[in-house]
């Protein structure tokens, strides 16, 4: 027998089946959420102008920059809430981001912005505990109560967004942003490419259920929405 028939014995069979196996188990692992994630989003994502009605934009929190203003992928989310809500597309706005360090606040600096543009301050609503996508599509539900939302946000991230939300039972369409991507491709491929593992991370916290930073219901958002 020569050398290379003896590695086709039941050995070498044994990890070929071995290696198949894991090459399977890593396309469930990474693909299934991916997969997920667009079934969830599908016919979801709209234009500002052609996007159903609903109470709330949930303006999902990104980066601010050292002066305390929005920076332009967060900048660009704001807009589209502006938007949504002057042609009467959305009611209220909650904004909703990190403020775990005392200087550093995103939801503060997407609520001046906003009123800046001539949003009236009651009619936004600030999260300072959303500090992922998974914190706040919870935290909308649970402590502001809402079950009806556009969700803003980029649009490489969107589909992740939507398939959160509609997990948790909210109501939600989107809007995305991609008017950024010009800015600076190299970011935006990087935004696009770390997709991957966070849609491995939002399938792990839908299954476990994990439970973000709560706290008692706040009505915050039913004053805004006059109810």
């Amino acid at each position: 027998m020569t050398r290379s028939a003896s590695k086709r014995g039941p050995g070498w069979r044994a990890f070929h089946a071995v290696v198949l196996l894991g090459v399977g188990l890593a396309v469930v692992v990474v693909g299934g959420p991916v997969v997920y994630q667009r079934v969830m989003s599908a016919g979801l994502m709209y234009k500002v102008e052609t996007v159903p009605v609903r109470d709330v934009a949930l303006i999902l929190g990104a980066g601010v920059e050292p002066s305390g203003r929005p920076s332009p992928y967060l900048a660009a989310r704001l807009d589209i809430g502006y938007e949504l809500f002057k042609t009467g597309k959305v009611r209220a706005i909650l904004v909703t981001g990190d403020h775990g360090e005392k200087y550093y606040n995103e939801p503060e600096a997407m609520r001046r912005y906003l009123v800046a543009k001539g949003v009236p301050n009651e009619k936004i609503v600030s999260d300072y505990a959303g500090f992922d996508t998974y914190a706040s599509c919870v935290r909308a539900d649970r402590i502001f109560g809402t079950r009806s939302v556009t969700v803003v946000t980029q649009t490489y991230h969107l589909a992740r967004a939507l398939a959160t939300c509609r997990t948790l039972g909210i109501d939600a369409v989107g809007v995305g942003d991609d008017s950024v991507k010009a800015l600076a491709p190299d970011v935006w491929r990087r935004g696009q490419i770390r997709e991957i593992p966070a849609a491995m991370k939002m399938a792990w916290d839908l299954a476990s259920q994990r439970e973000p930073l709560l706290g008692p219901r706040e009505t915050t958002l039913d004053k805004a929405l006059g109810r």
